[in-house]
């Protein structure tokens, strides 16, 4: 055996409003054994699994539009005004879980478009979260994930600027001064979840105590991928993985100190997993 120290970042897991959204689920899942949920209520393919087993049913927006009289649960990311039409016309319940941020960033940007501002939002295109921000300003609004994507010389001389909430803090404000560099005059609206910012320092606190990191996220985790990164820029040897499976046991030397973390969408349970595993190599 390699006899790897194996720790866990307990700063890592579940944001509040995932927990929030999973918590909502489970006690209706107990009560009713099922429940829709318009699409992954985490993007964590083992925490979606489990959820499943337990009579979660993930549903796509196209189904909703067939579905009538049952309780579909609305996840953290928030959905666009056209959701709760639809689930009105369909006598369904919404089992809303939108995280409380993530609502106050919705109403900011709703209160934008009814002033006529220009709008532009840093976030990942087709995100979850973006669409249902798209939604309250009427396909608007224009989405970047990198000012290389926009022509700053066409653009409006003055615009409002906001992000999606598990964005990079330094990559927004890096953002805005190139903006005002071009000069162009920018309402900017620092939007980005306090919860997730905060723990960029954290695990940069955490991945140089370590000879390996292994960073355990889904990989359709936007959060994911930004920490991952941080991670490796301060610990090079840092893997990032979805599943125990993935571990290889090459990546390791005998005695060696490893950190396990995790994005805001990767459950503890998985990384104690992954911990487990590790002890057994």
């Amino acid at each position: 055996m390699l006899n790897l120290d194996v720790t866990i970042d307990q700063n890592s897991g579940f944001c509040f409003g995932v927990v929030y959204a999973i918590e909502m689920a489970e006690e209706i899942l107990d009560q009713y054994g099922k429940l829709y949920c318009l699409g992954d209520i985490v993007h964590n393919d083992e925490e979606v699994k489990r959820l499943e087993a337990k009579g979660l049913e993930v549903i796509t927006h196209e189904d909703l539009s067939h579905i009538h009289n049952q309780k579909v649960l609305i996840r953290a990311h928030g959905e666009p005004p056209s959701t709760y039409q639809i689930a009105l016309s369909n006598n369904i319940e919404l089992i809303d879980a939108s995280c409380p941020v993530v609502l106050k960033l919705q109403n900011r940007i709703k209160n934008s478009y009814d002033k006529s501002d220009k709008i532009y939002i840093y976030g990942k295109h087709g995100h979850a979260e973006v669409k249902g921000l798209l939604g309250q300003t009427n396909q608007e609004a224009v989405v970047f994930q990198d000012i290389e994507e926009l022509d700053l010389a066409t653009l409006p001389r003055r615009i409002t600027l906001y992000s999606q909430t598990t964005k990079s803090t330094d990559k927004f404000y890096e953002i805005k001064d190139k903006f005002l560099a071009a000069g162009i005059e920018v309402n900017a609206n620092d939007t980005i979840c306090r919860q997730v910012s905060n723990r960029d320092q954290e695990l940069r606190d955490f991945a140089h105590k370590f000879h390996k990191i292994l960073f355990v996220a889904g990989t359709k985790s936007s959060n994911g991928k930004v920490l991952y990164e941080i991670c490796k820029q301060v610990n090079p040897n840092t893997y990032f993985i979805s599943s125990p499976d993935e571990l290889d046991r090459l990546w390791f030397d005998q005695d060696d100190r490893v950190g396990v973390c995790g994005a805001t969408s990767t459950p503890m349970w998985l990384m104690e997993a992954v911990k487990e595993r590790l002890e057994q190599l």
